[in-house]
């Protein structure tokens, strides 16, 4: 009996001692996981994604129709591109009545025209306006600002899809030489210099293959319910997932993907409704034989909220109003610069924050 209150009290003391030892070590894991979540997320993603056979029937590219000037009623000069030779071309998608979003963005992020020594260049696709007045500033704002392409569609929410053919063709045909092109909306706060330190990381810009990257949605079924925006009845889409897809509030084309994608585009017949615009992106991408990457820097799930070091590392944050994204461009360009720790930890607690957001309902 004393033998064994002797071992229970010698037990006691080795627990005493090895509690602070494992509430130390998981404080070290979670702090790990604070400072590496991107990678976390980038690994899980990566698990959960599709395994995708390249195509074998895509057409050659030397059918791919002919985009011509005149299928646009506002663009800047045919040979913008060749004079700028951009290594980076964004590409944002707004609505004809969007002049402060384009202007916001135009004073920031889309103003800049050399990033780490590369050369950037920011263009905006819009519809035709319903508005006869709105139809007249645009053609004054085109004159103006000299990057406006206006393609001879409604500007609706219904016609994304048709908008981001639009600029698929334009890109295609009148800037070529760009090594990559981004496909933006005029809601997001972009970071081309975010997004060329990953890519100079991760990839070897002489040696590109086919990049479709952003944020990847996995497993998303089509909506069925007649009164959403995004209904897609089984006739126009029967399958009961889409392919994998990136967000399409931001995500950067390779110029090899780009001309896949492109062509994979012209030669899909369009279905009645049309599909949402980042899933039919998706559904070119897979008929052309390219695999979406998933990049946690890129926005497209639930809201991220502000903090000056993780939006410095952030390469696109959506749902940002033109007020917000001149504030936020301001702080997070003023100094101290953020050290490597700093913007760790802060893309962590962002993270973090958002994932509550989401699980709370505040997103």
């Amino acid at each position: 009996m004393g033998g064994r209150g002797l071992s229970r009290l010698r037990f006691g003391k080795r627990g005493s001692r090895l509690l602070p030892i494992l509430c130390a070590l998981m404080a070290c894991a979670a702090l790990l996981a604070l400072l590496f979540v991107d990678l976390i997320e980038s690994w899980v993603t990566a698990m959960g994604m599709s395994a995708l056979q390249p195509h074998a029937g895509i057409i050659p590219p030397q059918i791919l129709p002919a985009t011509r000037p005149e299928e646009f009623l506002l663009m800047p000069s045919p040979l913008v591109c060749q004079r700028a030779k951009p290594y980076l071309i964004t590409m944002v998608t707004s609505a004809s009545a969007n002049q402060r979003a384009r202007q916001a963005i135009r004073d920031t992020w889309g103003g800049q025209v050399e990033v780490r020594g590369l050369r950037v260049m920011t263009l905006f696709i819009v519809g035709v306006a319903t508005d006869p007045g709105l139809g007249k500033l645009l053609i004054e704002e085109a004159r103006e600002k000299g990057d406006l392409i206006q393609g001879r569609f409604l500007d609706t929410y219904s016609n994304l899809t048709l908008k981001t053919l639009a600029l698929l063709g334009w890109a295609r045909r009148f800037c070529p030489q760009a090594h990559f092109m981004a496909k933006v909306d005029d809601d997001v706060l972009f970071n081309p210099s975010a997004l060329l330190h990953f890519l100079n990381k991760s990839h070897n810009p002489y040696e590109q293959g086919d990049l479709y990257l952003g944020r990847v949605h996995l497993h998303v079924a089509p909506d069925r319910d007649p009164d959403s925006k995004h209904y897609l009845p089984s006739g126009a889409y029967p399958s009961s997932v889409f392919p994998d897809y990136c967000s399409g509030t931001a995500y950067v084309l390779s110029r090899s993907a780009l001309l896949k994608i492109s062509l994979a585009a012209s030669a899909s017949p369009l279905s009645t409704p049309l599909p949402p615009e980042d899933v039919f992106v998706g559904l070119c991408a897979k008929a052309a034989g390219v695999l979406p990457s998933h990049c946690p820097l890129f926005s497209g799930g639930p809201a991220v909220p502000y903090g000056r070091c993780c939006y410095q590392t952030m390469v696109s944050i959506h749902k940002v109003s033109p007020r917000e994204m001149m504030q936020y461009w301001t702080d997070v360009h003023s100094p101290p610069p953020c050290t490597w720790l700093s913007q760790r930890a802060s893309l962590g607690m962002c993270k973090v924050r958002a994932m509550l957001g989401l699980a709370l309902g505040l997103a």
